[in-house]
């Protein structure tokens, strides 16, 4: 008799139980570390433009997306200095 054969019956609908709830845990830290660090952002549509696009908007959205550009940079200095400050903090232990 082989493993599977040895199962009780509806043996499936716990594995994919367990699969499903892994998958729902997964999708929360994911979400989590995007709020975290300021992706769902409304605007964040505009980052993928460069000077390069600016013929191909209207002025509001060229001006939006370098507004929205000078934030996104703003956020990455933001946090690449936190980043140092907590390793300096590390290596200072």
């Amino acid at each position: 008799m082989g493993f599977f054969e040895t199962l009780p019956d509806g043996w499936t609908i716990y594995v994919w139980l367990f699969a499903g709830a892994a998958i729902i845990i997964a999708a929360a830290i994911w979400m989590r570390w995007g709020f975290k660090n300021e992706q769902f952002d409304e605007d964040i549509k505009y980052v993928v433009f460069n000077e390069a696009d600016r013929d191909k908007m209207t002025p509001e959205d060229y001006a939006k997306s370098q507004q929205v550009m000078a934030a996104q940079l703003a956020s990455r200095e933001r946090h690449l200095a936190m980043q140092a400050a907590q390793q300096a903090a590390e290596k200072s232990r």
